[in-house]
């Protein structure tokens, strides 16, 4: 229901200082009047008797001579015929004296806890001297303690407060104490009934109480909603919301998902006499960003800068997780160093966005550079730091430095959680290290975690990798005896463990096996079986199995089309794999830099670096970042081909951007600055080879040597001879290349 605003005919402002500031509306009225406001009532207790009038009469007396003296005692003689209406009588015989009114009351409760009615009168008589300490104690005990009046109602406690005011207090906040308790305990059915009570008589509750309540409403689950309706309600009935109030309301919207609501409100906000701040700005620009909305986002932060106002660090932080959630991190970086330049320093939550963005998209050496800026700054990162890192070491393969991490953090004292030790057993698993995965598996037991469905499925994963498919069985047997309910994403692994070892025939058994289970396939099933066709060069098996996803209503997702590239450039189907990509982009489906790569190899292999670069420069023109692979595949071509300055220039470029050389990157790059004779170049990238403990080719090592030795270095060529040696027997052992 609308009400008309109430035009009040007197303001009442508390002259304390201790108070925050308020703005309670009074209406002067002896009756009711035109405006429908009604007076506050007399105050009418029950009449003492003569003998309770002595008796009342007595006691006064003797606490206001004997002040000094302990309660409990120079009352002990009347403790025997102390009623109830004994402590209004003589409360209205001692009102001027605060002081011992208090201890009256306190000696009161220590035989059983005062009526509704004293205790509304001292709340009174508290807010009345400034005393709102106490006011809101006894309003709180009296929710907590059992009272003699029974279990009492808001509503009750409510028409005590209102028929004690006119006699005892007649200061409105009492109202506002009364309002706040409510909204502090969660009552806020009661407190909206308060402040409609309220203005029957013409008591408009102050502003601070009107926004304690609109933020404790917007918290509720249905609460944004009725924080909106509650804002257009109370403005009607005379409330002035303040720039506070306006940031509430703002941050509800957004919670809604209406980002443009709050923006078209904050733009509002200096119409209505309010001037936004930091807050308001740093709100509307979450809420684009958690909508994906980065332009937008952008443009308020310009705007917010136009006003003089300053991002604070809520506004940098919601933008560069927004970044990193686009897989734009270097950008986010951007970010965080105009964050630092303008004094405002990241927290660890920040840096390990950061680390957890640059890790997603496999540049695990710039996530170790924000850990070693962490460590710089003396902030302490915390497991999810940790565990960002670690599952980024352990996505790209590096599961020794995962490791290395992993030890550092429990030395740090700090405990690995499920998600910890699973990323870790799941590293593990990858790299078919799977003994050590079982063993993390035990250490999680003994520490008290329990392995969850996800961990079972990493190790079933690591298995079927290994082509011990029946372990895996007797693992998922296994699980189903501890009462784990077997997901997609178990069977996925088991099937990509049959299509790993070549049992094509069995995975798609058992993707039939699945329906029968009523566990659809999904996306990644599919994908799974494509792949396997593609790598088994049965690209129209491949191809029904796509038409047949498309059937089921499955979108395919990048990686699916990616599977089938990669067929078609590995079958020798450059073309085919062209207008994939073709049609990819006039889908609307967004390559990324796997797709590329495909291509740019196939065409590098073929001696092609003209058709490579131009792959490359469409790569760049769609807006897809290259990855390392992509560098290290475009050099390697180069190098070839004898290009040397793009090799070069492509270098320097990947390096900039903290991405690594694979060792056949390097040996290509030396290489083939030995057959231009650019000796200087090539001795640089050699000794930066030797630093990282990476072993180039047999033949580069003797190249170095025998220029060494040519130049009198014995002593580094006998080095270089002793490392050729260990190197080579040392890959020898590991089956690899010399």
């Amino acid at each position: 229901m609308k009400r008309r605003p109430i035009i009040p005919s007197a303001c009442y402002k508390h002259p304390s200082s201790s108070r925050p500031h308020l703005f309670v509306c009074l209406f002067s009225s002896s009756s009711f009047d035109s405006s429908g406001v009604r007076p506050f009532p007399d105050y009418s207790p029950k009449k003492p008797s003569i003998k309770d009038s002595e008796f009342v009469h007595h006691i006064s007396t003797v606490i206001k001579q004997r002040r000094c003296e302990p309660f409990r005692q120079i009352l002990k003689p009347f403790e025997s015929k102390f009623r109830p209406d004994h402590l209004l009588w003589v409360l209205m015989d001692i009102k001027p004296d605060y002081r011992l009114i208090v201890n009256l009351f306190d000696w009161s409760c220590i035989r059983r806890y005062p009526s509704l009615e004293a205790c509304c009168i001292l709340i009174q008589i508290a807010v009345g001297a400034n005393d709102l300490e106490m006011a809101q104690k006894l309003l709180h005990e009296f929710w907590t303690k059992p009272s003699i009046d029974g279990n009492i109602l808001v509503s009750q406690f409510l028409e005590k407060l209102i028929y004690t005011y006119k006699d005892w207090g007649s200061d409105p906040y009492v109202f506002d104490i009364f309002f706040q308790s409510l909204v502090e305990d969660g009552h806020l059915d009661d407190a909206r009934k308060v402040f409609d009570k309220m203005l029957n008589y013409g008591v408009v509750l102050s502003l601070d109480s009107c926004n304690m309540f609109l933020s404790r409403l917007s918290k509720e689950p249905d609460g944004p909603k009725m924080s909106l309706k509650v804002f257009c309600e109370f403005s009607e009935v005379g409330i002035q919301w303040n720039t506070v109030s306006y940031n509430i309301v703002i941050h509800s919207l957004c919670q809604l998902g209406n980002t443009k609501e709050a923006h078209k409100l904050l733009l509002q906000m200096d119409l209505r006499g309010c001037i936004p701040d930091a807050v308001s700005y740093s709100t509307v620009i979450n809420g684009y960003c958690n909508q994906g909305e980065l332009n937008s986002g952008l443009n308020v932060v310009e705007n917010m800068q136009q006003k003089g106002l300053k991002p604070n660090a809520f506004t940098f932080n919601s933008i560069i997780l927004l970044l990193c959630k686009s897989g734009k991190v270097l950008d986010a970086e951007k970010v965080l160093r105009e964050m630092i330049s303008q004094g405002i320093f990241p927290d660890n939550a920040v840096y390990t966005t950061l680390i957890d963005g640059f890790s997603k998209i496999g540049n695990t050496a710039s996530a170790s550079r924000m850990y070693d800026e962490i460590q710089s700054r003396n902030i302490i990162p915390d497991h999810i730091t940790y565990t960002a890192l670690i599952c980024g070491f352990c996505q790209n393969g590096k599961v020794a430095e995962a490791d290395h991490l992993f030890c550092e953090m429990l030395n740090s004292g700090l405990k690995a959680d499920e998600f910890t030790y699973t990323t870790l057993i799941d590293g593990y698993c990858k790299a078919g290290e799977i003994e050590k995965a079982f063993s993390l598996h035990n250490e999680m037991i003994q520490v008290g975690l329990i392995p969850n469905v996800v961990t079972y499925t990493a190790l079933v994963d690591g298995l079927c990798k290994k082509g011990e498919v029946d372990t895996a069985n007797e693992l998922l047997h296994e699980m189903c005896e501890k009462g784990l309910v077997l997901n997609i994403y178990t069977w996925n692994a088991l099937l990509n463990g049959l299509c790993k070892s070549g049992n094509i025939e069995q995975a798609v058994k058992l993707m039939k096996d699945m329906e029968v289970a009523k566990i659809g396939p999904d996306v990644y099933t599919y994908t799974t079986l494509m792949d396997a066709y593609c790598k088994n060069g049965e690209m129209v098996m491949a191809h029904q199995l796509l038409h047949e996803m498309l059937q089921k209503g499955i979108k395919p997702t990048v990686v699916t089309f990616n599977v089938l590239m990669n067929g078609f450039c590995v079958s020798g189907m450059l073309e085919d794999g062209q207008k994939l990509l073709n049609w990819m982009l006039e889908k609307g489906i967004m390559p990324n830099s796997t797709t590329y790569n495909s291509l740019i190899k196939q065409h590098c292999l073929r001696n092609d670096m003209r058709s490579a670069t131009e792959v490359y420069r469409g790569m760049y023109n769609q807006g897809v970042t290259p990855d390392e692979n992509t560098y290290n595949i475009l050099i390697r071509g180069h190098c070839k081909m004898r290009n040397m300055k793009e090799a070069w220039f492509l270098h320097k470029e990947m390096v900039d951007k903290g991405f690594n050389l694979t060792v056949e990157t390097y040996n290509a790059l030396i290489k083939g600055f030995i057959k231009r004779k650019k000796y200087m170049e090539a001795r640089e990238l050699f000794e930066e080879m030797r630093k990282k403990e990476l072993s180039p080719d047999t033949d580069i090592y003797c190249t170095f040597a025998e220029m060494n030795y040519k130049e009198g270095n014995v002593d580094l060529t006998l080095v270089l001879c002793d490392e050729a040696v260990e190197k080579s027997v040392i890959d020898n052992s590991k089956g690899g290349r010399t």
